[in-house]
């Protein structure tokens, strides 16, 4: 209903309701959305054909720059931290995509139109944060990414989306290998069933959510699911 995979809102869940350990959670978390984001792309792309995309691929390599580097990075930062310092990282991010979510919905910014080189040195570093952000959830990194790609390069915001899929996907690869380097990575092998049962939700609420588009205002649903996050931020933020 707000646009985005809704790995944000999963964490939390995985983290408080099902007991998963920070990194486990994280883990699973990217494991889902991956599957999340496979099946959306053939949605969004009978949304926004391929043809509309195609003038803007020099967005989507700029920000892949940055977002992949940025991606094995947090992975390998997750992984080293110790699990009560891991806790706090990701109440901190909570926050974070929350105010993400806020400005994202506000409405659509006018584009920065700035000259071509400070706008890719711009998007790479920008690339580098969202690669972390994303690993470090295991989300896809949309809530960051839409916003980033409407003001810094100036893009209809629906093309926006389905832009931000294109970075995410690689993105989400790179740290998902990183992941699998690392012995906590057994939790899928643990969790298959698991993993396949709640990703399968995830869809059915995907297809859900778009059917129910427009019949709750976002002056209703944002500020609620703002108030999630940041409840959920001091949860985990308190989690032992």
């Amino acid at each position: 209903m707000i646009g985005l995979g809704g790995a944000e809102f999963r964490l939390p869940l995985l983290i408080g309701v099902f007991g998963f350990a920070a990194l486990a959670a994280v883990i699973l978390n990217k494991a889902m959305s991956l599957i999340v984001v496979l099946t959306a792309i053939p949605a969004r792309l009978a949304a926004v054909p391929l043809e509309d995309l195609s003038p803007h691929w020099d967005v989507v390599v700029n920000l892949l720059v940055g977002s992949v580097a940025g991606a094995w990075l947090g992975a390998t930062w997750a992984t080293r931290m110790r699990t009560a310092t891991l806790y706090r990282v990701l109440a901190v991010l909570l926050v974070v995509i929350a105010g993400a979510l806020v400005v994202n919905h506000v409405g659509p910014a006018d584009g920065l139109d700035l000259p071509a080189a400070p706008t890719a040195v711009i998007g790479v570093i920008a690339g580098v944060g969202i690669g972390i952000v994303a690993a470090l959830m295991g989300v896809a990194g949309g809530e960051l990414l839409i916003p980033t790609i409407v003001v810094l390069y100036g893009v209809d915001i629906k093309i926006a989306g389905s832009l931000s899929l294109a970075v995410s996907l690689p993105t989400m690869l790179v740290a998902f290998a990183r992941y699998s380097r690392d012995r906590s990575f057994v939790v899928l092998r643990e969790q298959f069933r698991f993993v396949v049962v709640m990703a399968s939700g995830s869809i059915v609420g995907a297809v859900v959510g778009g059917l129910l588009l427009g019949i709750v205002s976002d002056l209703v649903l944002i500020p609620v699911l703002v108030a999630l996050l940041l409840l959920s931020a001091l949860k985990v933020w308190r989690h032992r």
